[in-house]
């Protein structure tokens, strides 16, 4: 199915006011409505390979088992998940291996990795995959909230009760993270569904947004121009180099102009239509 004419897709990224270089890599593709961002990490231009790695080959690995599963694959996959989200979780742990044996190969490459945030939608629904901290926000009817956990140390000492969330930004480096693609030949991928509908405005980002923009103003930034998701992405990060522009800052903005269910349920309403 092709959701060109269903989504408004947004890709901008910024190297910062501090990097040399950019180390974000991301991807979209309207007709497949699937958006890739990867945030690089390692040492000279090794941060760059890891990320592009994991936005192409995930891509390729989607693209893949979904056109395989348009030509005879099987409508639900095992124990009941989608084979959307299958084919999303499939595609990031092969990205994994991936960029682990090129880190294993090449000495300019060892150690490299990259957090990555994927979104397919798909039958009015997301599918949402992560690992790392990069972000998935959603913006409905007003109400804003983050739809992803970062793995962080940050968020490990939030969540073992050890310090606040205001306590563990003031005393933990924020670019810690625990989990990364890459970093071992087996990744543990956290992956989720949800209805979207109509109006939903969801965030992908990079970590150079939400270390400098809290996300209030991201929520207020979003609102103001929800109408124009290109001012809105310029927007965030303007507001990011502006407190400072620490790293790179990548955004990806979708906004769902109308419903998008699958071929098959288009036309099993219709038959009911006329034959109820």
């Amino acid at each position: 199915m092709n959701l060109a004419n269903k989504l408004d897709i947004v890709n901008l990224s910024d190297v910062g006011r501090r990097r040399p270089h950019n180390e974000d890599s991301t991807l979209t593709d309207a007709r497949l409505g699937l958006m890739v961002l990867a945030d690089g990490m390692g040492g000279y231009k090794a941060g760059e390979v890891a990320s592009a790695i994991a936005v192409t080959s995930i891509h390729e690995g989607v693209r893949g088992r979904l056109k395989a599963l348009r030509h005879g694959g099987q409508p639900v996959g095992a124990n009941g998940q989608t084979p959307q989200l299958q084919a999303v979780k499939e595609a990031i742990i092969y990205s994994n291996s991936e960029i682990y044996r090129k880190a294993q190969r090449d000495p300019q490459c060892h150690g490299m990795g990259t957090t990555i945030i994927a979104a397919l939608f798909h039958d009015n629904s997301v599918t949402i995959a992560h690992v790392g901290d990069s972000r998935a926000y959603r913006l409905r009817r007003n109400e804003f909230r983050q739809i992803t956990k970062d793995h962080s140390l940050i968020q490990e000492l939030i969540d073992r009760g050890l310090y606040t969330p205001e306590e563990a930004a003031l005393t933990t480096p924020r670019n810690l993270v625990t989990r990364a693609l890459g970093i071992e030949p087996e990744v543990k991928v956290d992956i989720m569904e949800e209805q979207a509908s109509p109006g939903d405005i969801y965030l992908l980002c990079s970590d150079g947004l939400n270390d400098m923009v809290d996300d209030e103003e991201i929520h207020l930034t979003l609102s103001k121009y929800s109408a124009n998701l290109v001012q809105a992405a310029e927007e965030l990060v303007r507001l990011a180099n502006a407190k400072g522009g620490r790293d790179n800052t990548s955004v990806i903005l979708i906004r769902i102009r109308e419903e998008f269910p699958a071929s098959g349920r288009i036309w099993n309403k219709l038959i009911n239509h006329f034959f109820d």
